[in-house]
């Protein structure tokens, strides 16, 4: 008896033949379900090995594209632009030679506004969570209570000539209004070949960005003998960036990372400003901490303010409906709100 049919001696199953010689859709000593399998075989026009052989196969074929959720970690720039026609996002551009912090100040921003520390603002929606969950693998990992020799890792992208993004939706309390960033993580060796082989079309992105971080290492700066060099690669990079935007350049900050390590004298605050100037720029000049080695400066010195002036200033509400009081012999309605 095989495991289609009831009949002792018959293999129905591994032949197709039935050994009463019947038609095996109607043999009363076929199994049921079998049985059915092979009306529909009939019906269909497959033979009745067929239709057992196919006893057990999915119900449903499988699609030809499984769905899954969009990707969390570093967003192309097509995705940026997808965002850009549907909200207003505010695009930064963020450069710096390697080892400056640019990277530390991105994983510190996210960690303070990750715990509610970030003051002014709070946290409103992210799509590249897992990308900051990276960069910042290395502040959470520390040794017995030691502090990690580095923070965070060294950037680098899967593709030389597209550059990856970070997403973060931030409320400010002030007013409530949302603002949402793209924060590009480059690595810095892109900022080495800009300024020394003058390379840009990497950066075509930047054209969008309202605002441009130009980190630099605050202990190159506290340091006599990389000082000067440290301050004219700012020139040098600030004339390139005026090639790209053609002169026109959008709001620029220096980012002086390492407060923790000492503050920018006044001396050393002059000469940035001075070498600028002969490139026309106006820079604000930011210090920050993204992480301390001192306890008299806590981790995440500066970065509400470079956030806030990243953004600018809430704009004053102008009064819906001033009161003004008539005047007699005036046409009034003429010259209502003439002078305003």
């Amino acid at each position: 008896m095989s495991h289609a049919c009831t009949f002792d001696g018959c293999t129905v199953g591994e032949t197709g033949a039935c050994a009463l010689e019947r038609d095996p859709a109607t043999c009363e000593h076929r199994i049921g379900t079998a049985a059915f399998a092979g009306v529909d075989a009939v019906a269909s026009g497959t033979s009745a090995a067929d239709a057992i052989d196919g006893l057990g196969a999915p119900v449903l074929e499988k699609p030809n594209s499984a769905a899954s959720f969009p990707s969390s970690r570093t967003l192309r720039p097509e995705f940026v632009s997808g965002m850009m026609g549907s909200r207003y996002v505010t695009v930064v551009g963020i450069l710096g030679d390697p080892e400056s912090g640019k990277t530390a100040c991105l994983a510190s921003l996210y960690l303070m506004i990750a715990n509610a520390q970030l003051d002014g603002w709070s946290f409103a929606d992210s799509k590249s969570l897992m990308a900051f969950e990276e960069i910042a693998r290395g502040a959470r990992e520390w040794n017995e209570g030691q502090l990690p020799d580095q923070m965070t890792l060294h950037t680098e992208m899967t593709d030389d000539r597209r550059p990856g993004f970070l997403h973060l939706r931030l409320a400010r309390s002030s007013d409530g209004r949302r603002f949402d960033f793209a924060l590009p993580d480059l690595p810095g060796e892109w900022t080495t070949a800009l300024v020394g082989t003058a390379r840009a079309d990497r950066f075509e992105f930047m054209k969008s960005a309202e605002a441009i971080w130009l980190v630099v290492d605050g202990r190159a700066l506290a340091d006599k003998e990389r000082r000067q060099g440290a301050i004219s690669r700012l020139g040098q990079l600030t004339g390139r960036l005026e090639t790209i935007f053609g002169g026109a350049l959008p709001r620029v900050m220096i980012v002086v990372t390492h407060r923790d390590h000492g503050e920018l004298d006044g001396v050393t605050t002059s000469r940035i400003t001075a070498e600028l100037a002969k490139r026309n720029v106006v820079a604000g000049i930011h210090q920050v901490a993204p992480f301390s080695e001192n306890g008299g400066v806590k981790a995440g010195f500066g970065l509400a303010d470079l956030i806030d002036a990243t953004v600018g200033s809430p704009r004053s509400a102008a009064e819906f409906w001033p009161d003004s009081a008539p005047q007699e012999g005036s046409r009034s309605y003429l010259a209502f709100r003439r002078d305003r």
